[in-house]
């Protein structure tokens, strides 16, 4: 067999596989909701008992595990506390702290890095053709997110709205202000997340009435309902899942231009995560945000904020302090 600590070539059948997602050994598991579904994680623990089809190794590998209700991860702690031989299983969380204990002492953290900007805008320019100077700019705007740099640059209303979240912190001057910011926060991330939703709602819905046979315009017979009910359930989920997700990444934003306000304050060298901001960010340091202590602590309410909706707290409350 090859050498398991040599890393994938990205262009063999195998490698070429797991990065299309149909390697019969690769199983990925994600979800589009709030949280995971039980009956989700105990259908892959029962997938863990099968031994490897083609390859070494079974990979089991669990996106957004802190996504997992305390009811989930119990169902998951037997598999992997005493996994099949030849089964490993990968649980992908942005810190360990966000799985319950019991689950982290069974495990072996393996921490990876956030690539730099250049390194982010390098791949949008190779992979996805975009020119080097929006490869750069989305880039650095996004904190070296892939995904979200892409989509910056390829969706003007996106960018719009994020240029839009990033002027009422600028111009937040009185707790009136503030309550105004965390209002257009709720609204601006429901507001995206429904956008994004509508049109593959109903491409779903359409997909579904003619897998059971429906004509345009026909209704559903009762005996079918439930098929359309369960798919509604999903949307309703993953549309939940969206504002909060689209409300936590405005967050992010904020707190990378609260971040761009304190390294002007210190005197830091080198680009500003806003660098297309950077006169007002540093009138906004000269004038109305004082100290850097007064920075630090905006920059800690919106950390409580994110951490308020990651405990469900409803999207406007928690965007309030």
């Amino acid at each position: 067999g090859a050498d398991p600590a040599a890393r994938g070539c990205g262009e063999c059948h195998a490698c070429r596989t797991v990065l299309g997602g149909t390697h019969p050994d690769v199983t990925v598991l994600a979800t589009e909701a709030v949280s995971y579904r039980i009956e989700d994680v105990r259908a892959l623990v029962e997938a863990g008992q099968s031994t490897p089809a083609t390859g070494r190794w079974r990979i089991f590998l669990m996106e957004d595990a802190d996504r997992m209700t305390e009811r989930a991860t119990n169902v998951l702690l037997k598999a992997i506390e005493e996994p099949p031989a030849r089964t490993i299983w990968m649980l992908c969380t942005p810190s360990p702290a966000d799985v319950l204990p019991t689950v982290r002492s069974r495990c072996r953290l393996i921490t990876l890095s956030i690539p730099a900007v250049e390194q982010v805008a390098e791949l949008l320019h190779r992979r996805d053709g975009l020119d080097r100077e929006t490869a750069l700019t989305t880039a650095r705007i996004s904190q070296s997110h892939v995904g979200m740099a892409r989509r910056l640059a390829r969706d003007p209303e996106a960018l719009e709205r994020r240029e839009r979240i990033l002027s009422l912190p600028l111009q937040a001057t009185a707790v009136s202000d503030a309550m105004a910011l965390a209002a257009t926060l709720a609204e601006v991330s429901k507001a995206e997340a429904e956008s994004a939703a509508e049109a593959r709602d109903a491409e779903e819905l359409e997909a579904l009435r003619r897998s059971l046979g429906l004509e345009p315009g026909e209704p559903v017979p009762p005996k079918l309902r439930h098929h359309v009910k369960r798919l509604e359930e999903d949307q309703t989920r993953r549309r939940r899942r969206a504002v909060r997700d689209s409300l936590d990444r405005a967050m992010i934003d904020v707190m990378g231009l609260f971040r761009d306000v304190l390294r002007v304050q210190l005197g830091a060298d080198g680009e500003l995560i806003n660098e297309h901001r950077r006169d007002e960010i540093e009138a906004y340091a000269r004038g109305t945000a004082g100290d850097s202590a007064e920075v630090l602590a905006r920059i800690d309410a919106v950390t409580t904020a994110r951490e308020r909706i990651a405990a469900n707290v409803p999207e406007q409350l928690a965007a309030m302090r």
